[in-house]
């Protein structure tokens, strides 16, 4: 394990960046700032490695406005119809800036915070971050711990949290994958276990209805390539940007997704805990965006799968709560297995 000094946040705080590595073939790159994974560098069928992940090579771009490259999510992911809720009897006024909507815990979200950065044996880092009461409108005082794991089979992600007031929160990682290692993610071939999904209204807001993906464009219940059906939602999303509903694995890990990418034959395999999970194609990048190597990033350079519960559950008491309490313990595992496959390998679990 290597852990370098990159660089001081806007607050002063010191940022760091540590380097895990299985072996030198399999390596992932972690910043305390927003608890960001930067790099993750694997191989293809041929032996070629390289970076399969969005990212950024100074900490100068993370510290401007990016679309949360590689960031941890939180106090809670996704959006918040009206930055607003009510929580036991208390309407709590967020911080909005989404329009009238707060996404991804608002302007100053854990991405932009400061973690704690401290080391767990040669393949393992915890980030921890108080987030203190009514930080982004949020009730209570927050400690939140997130620890990456790389090992031979991939990332491992786990989340613990803890409050001193009850409070919502719905923690998740906002990667784009590009198993190809740059161009577009269309030709990714995808496959995602879910028959439901959460519609939304024109603002991307759960109406909190949950409807079938058979028949519309949603249904990755087999193989799929990603560009076939995208031009369906241009009009709504500018691409796909749609919570899907994952089997009740009752808080054991379950398969969420299955992507591969047909010329290097990489393959990234999601097992969560959570019930839902986000497919979003980075349908707003457009190639002004110089990541690592100086690799620009296209309208659907990278597709993001965000394990979580289901956006704006604050506001739906019929979907999965995201309420903590005092006294209780927010636990979250998300597994980013990698394979490369000659044919088609069997799935297994982790």
């Amino acid at each position: 394990m290597q852990v370098e000094q990159w660089g001081v946040a806007d607050s002063g705080a010191s940022v760091e960046r540590v380097t895990l590595a299985h072996d030198e073939r399999l390596v992932a790159k972690i910043t305390n700032l927003g608890a960001t994974l930067t790099e993750l560098w694997a191989p293809d069928r041929t032996g070629r490695v390289d970076n399969i992940v969005l990212g950024l090579d100074r900490i100068d771009g993370y510290l401007s406005p990016h679309p949360y490259l590689g960031a941890t999510m939180g106090r809670v992911a996704n959006r918040i119809a009206q930055a607003r809720f009510s929580l036991d009897g208390v309407e709590y006024r967020l911080d909005a800036n989404e329009g009238t909507a707060q996404l991804h815990g608002g302007v100053n979200g854990f991405h932009r915070r400061v973690f704690d950065l401290t080391p767990v044996g040669e393949n393992a880092v915890d980030m921890h971050l108080r987030s203190p009461a009514g930080e982004e409108g949020y009730p209570g005082n927050l400690d939140v711990d997130v620890r990456y794991t790389l090992t031979e089979d991939g990332l491992h992600i786990d989340y613990q949290a803890t409050t001193d007031a009850p409070t919502p929160i719905n923690l998740t990682n906002h990667s784009y994958f590009n198993l190809g290692g740059a161009g577009t993610i269309l030709d990714h071939v995808l496959e995602i276990p879910a028959d439901h999904y959460t519609p939304t209204d024109d603002r991307l807001i759960p109406t909190g209805e949950i409807a079938p993906v058979a028949g519309t464009g949603l249904d990755f219940t087999s193989p799929t390539r990603i560009g076939d059906r995208i031009e369906e939602f241009i009009g709504h999303a500018n691409g796909y940007d749609h919570n899907f509903v994952l089997a009740d694995g009752h808080g054991a890990l379950t398969l969420a997704a299955r992507v591969s990418e047909p010329v290097s034959g990489r393959v990234v395999e999601v097992w969560t805990t959570e019930p839902g999970m986000q497919l979003y194609t980075g349908n707003w990048l457009d190639g002004t965006i110089s990541g690592v190597g100086g690799i620009l990033y296209p309208r659907y350079g990278g597709l993001c799968l965000e394990t979580q519960h289901f956006p704006d559950s604050v506001n739906h008491p019929s979907f999965p709560s995201t309420i903590v309490r005092p006294g209780e313990t927010f636990r979250s595992t998300t597994v980013f297995r990698l394979a490369v496959e000659a044919g088609r390998p069997a799935t297994s679990r982790p």
